[in-house]
């Protein structure tokens, strides 16, 4: 068992020194954690989204809220994630979907892109990640949403608080509109 959690130390750091070469590990929002596919369908719901939306998925993981967006809702859909591997296997889906003109993956932090032309942006992120994203969520254009899955973004109100109940686990997705959000 020893032996195990070496080999996982190793691993783990082996992956971290990586990564912060790449972005630093301040750049790191948190850990992957999926979202699961009936909340991302609830989230882009209560996003309102149409297809005259351009959807920016922080932390885009394996781009699931990205190509719900380009396939179901018909938007432009931009996913940003910091993670290599990640961003591949995206690629590889939004290719394999046929949805290359609607949807793209960027490898980066969401801490450094730009996400003016947004109109709608959904994330995935503890409330002090959220926190360091507020200055770039606050320069989004009046009208814009915000959407966080199951984390409140401090000191803004939501317009809309969608909660849902997946087996024995509960959920709660925060809606913002950038103008109404204080």
């Amino acid at each position: 068992m020893r032996l195990l959690f070496a080999a996982l130390a190793l691993l783990t750091a082996g992956a971290s020194t990586i990564f912060a070469q790449q972005f630093g590990a301040a750049e790191s929002l948190g850990p992957r954690i999926p979202t699961p596919q009936a909340i991302v369908e609830r989230m882009l719901e209560a996003a309102r989204v149409t297809p005259d939306d351009i959807v920016y998925d922080l932390g885009s993981g394996d781009g699931r809220v990205v190509l719900t967006a380009a396939q179901k809702y018909g938007a432009h859909a931009v996913g940003i994630e910091i993670m290599p591997d990640l961003c591949k296997q995206a690629r590889e889906r939004i290719l394999a979907m046929g949805l290359g003109e609607r949807a793209r993956i960027i490898e980066g932090s969401a801490l450094r892109t730009d996400l003016s032309p947004a109109t709608v942006v959904t994330m995935f992120f503890m409330t002090n990640s959220n926190e360091r994203l507020k200055p770039a969520l606050t320069k989004l254009r009046p009208g814009a949403r915000v959407v966080s899955n199951q984390f409140a973004v401090s000191g803004w109100k939501p317009t809309q608080v969608v909660r849902l109940k997946m087996g024995k686990m509960e959920n709660a997705i925060f809606v913002y509109e950038i103008g109404r959000t204080n």
